[in-house]
């Protein structure tokens, strides 16, 4: 899966500053999992997604994750939402500075999937009942693509992505883990075997080397903000770029 760190660093911190404009905007409360949004951001960004695809039951941050994401790759996003919150969706994102980069559909998500093929990104919201059979309908990018189901501690008996992709070979590779920064999300990365023994071992070195984030600060003077964000700490000998901390961080998905 190619990667880029370039992308992955603007997501990142784009999506720190659009999630938190949107909090203030909205007055949303404590952020469950913080940290998540920027995470599925730089994920999408860094493997250059062209096609994501969001079925969600609103637009949450997550929704502007994404579009960041997409700001970054110049691909496209799909965002499925019921019809009753479809005014309200648009004005988060278009308040957010994203309309451009997200298209807003409203039908039935189980009837409008099969019509888009080779998805790189999809993220669904496991509060909509019929998130299960929207994994199995949902036509992704074989060579490499990620799949992210979301709202998992909501109800104890809701698994991820635990399915076998029809068609599958022997040469793909299907493996979900839990998000390491919370315990309601899961995702599931599909590429070929071919492609990951290399990544296999990185991860290895990564493992030892991980140690927990810290904060950084920039001031705005500008603005007179001061804006303060979380990345990996990586131990090295050397001082890595917040490009190279966030390859790190994504290696054991790549």
């Amino acid at each position: 899966m190619e990667w880029s760190s370039k992308y992955a660093t603007r997501a990142y911190l784009d999506t720190i500053q659009l999630c938190e404009n949107h909090r203030r905007e909205y007055g949303s409360g404590r952020v469950q999992n913080p940290g998540s949004n920027e995470f599925v951001s730089a994920l999408a960004a860094g493997m250059k997604a062209n096609l994501i695809v969001e079925a969600t039951t609103h637009v949450s941050l997550s929704t502007i994750a994404l579009a960041a994401a997409t700001r970054q790759t110049g691909g496209k996003m799909v965002c499925i939402v019921p019809e009753c919150v479809l005014e309200e969706s648009k004005e988060v994102i278009n308040s957010s500075g994203l309309k451009e980069q997200v298209e807003f559909r409203t039908e039935d998500p189980s009837k409008l999937l099969p019509f888009y093929e080779n998805i790189d990104f999809f993220l669904v919201d496991c509060k909509d009942e019929n998130y299960t059979r929207l994994l199995n309908l949902v036509d992704v990018n074989l060579t490499r693509s990620i799949v992210v189901t979301k709202n998992l501690h909501s109800d104890g008996d809701k698994k991820g992505l635990a399915w076998n992709l029809r068609g599958k070979d022997e040469k793909l590779e299907v493996r979900s883990i839990k998000h390491t920064l919370g315990n309601d999300m899961e995702i599931t990365r599909i590429s070929k075997n071919d492609e990951t023994k290399e990544r296999v071992r990185v991860k290895g070195d990564y493992n030892k080397k991980r140690r927990k984030s810290s904060w950084i600060a920039k001031f705005d003077e500008e603005s007179g903000e001061e804006h303060i964000y979380r990345v990996p700490q990586v131990e090295q000998a050397d001082r890595v770029p917040l490009e190279g901390k966030l390859f790190q961080l994504f290696v054991p998905f790549l």
